[in-house]
């Protein structure tokens, strides 16, 4: 645990001077993308804790505005501490929990700014990945795609934000790894107290909701047939702060429905704090 936050806490001095993605959730779909020209570099560290063990990660992404609605991401991991049986989750909107390289593309599609500070939005997502390691829970990895899609409103007081995706990996060495449908909700707030313009900290609060049904791992071109897909639901609190050219967010999910497979393993929570720093 020490050497988590010591190369935590590495990893984040190492923050370029960028401008921000947005002003969203953490761990569910949202819809904000970059203005033209915008940059964006995030550093997060993060884990999930199962009844066995637990992993520890840092990831580093990087955010380009190709257009106002068109922009693409680049995250990459560093592992410190892999879980023997990983459970198959993205568990970031903007990054998968496992160690994936991934490239995407976020194309907001539809926007509708219909008062001060009021806006309808959606944004498709689409990306691929490569794994860093040959094996994960005892299955070999390959290579996935993603996609997904979102959409919500926000104002200066509220928010909200439904969405849901589906990862689908390949084939490698007769094994493959099941599919993952889910699906996120999110809603937030920011009080009255924190409408004031810089020097005065800006502070939100959302309560994530994350439901995932991954499917059976696939060993000779057999599939590993069970009664019913694998269901998941949880549900936590997340924060985000804004002080100048500062963000931070940090948050967890705690499970409140698991009906899983028998070679799963259950899991306890999972936590991730970013940090941001933009001109």
């Amino acid at each position: 645990m020490k050497t988590y936050f010591l190369i935590l806490g590495i990893g984040l001095l190492t923050l370029y001077q960028v401008e921000a993605q947005g002003h969203g959730p953490i761990f569910g779909l949202q819809t904000p993308t970059l203005a033209k020209g915008g940059i964006n570099m995030n550093a997060a560290g993060m884990s999930i804790a199962t009844e066995d063990d637990a992993s520890y990660m840092l990831r580093y992404t990087f955010f380009y505005g190709i257009t106002e609605d068109l922009q693409v991401t680049l995250t990459t991991p560093t592992v410190i501490e892999r879980l023997e049986n990983a459970p198959r989750t993205r568990g970031n909107s903007m990054m998968p929990s496992n160690g994936d390289i991934e490239a995407a593309l976020w194309y907001r599609f539809f926007s509708n700014a219909f008062g001060v500070g009021k806006r309808f939005e959606s944004t498709a997502i689409l990306g691929v990945s490569a794994p860093t390691e040959d094996v994960r829970g005892q299955v070999n990895v390959g290579n996935s795609i993603h996609g997904a899609i979102s959409t919500g409103y926000a104002s200066r007081t509220w928010y909200a934000w439904l969405g849901g995706g589906y990862q689908y990996y390949f084939e490698k060495d007769n094994q493959q790894l099941g599919d993952l449908p889910y699906a996120s909700m999110v809603i937030g707030y920011r009080p009255d107290v924190f409408m004031g313009d810089y020097p005065k900290p800006d502070w939100r609060v959302f309560l994530e909701s994350l439901a995932e049904f991954p499917g059976d791992n696939k060993y000779t071109g057999q599939q590993n047939f069970t009664d019913e897909r694998s269901k998941k639901v949880l549900v936590g609190p997340s924060f985000l702060g804004l002080y100048g050219a500062w963000g931070i967010s940090f948050g967890a999910l705690f499970p409140v429905v698991q009906d899983l497979s028998p070679e799963a393993v259950k899991e306890n929570y999972r936590v991730s704090l970013n940090l941001s720093y933009w001109l």
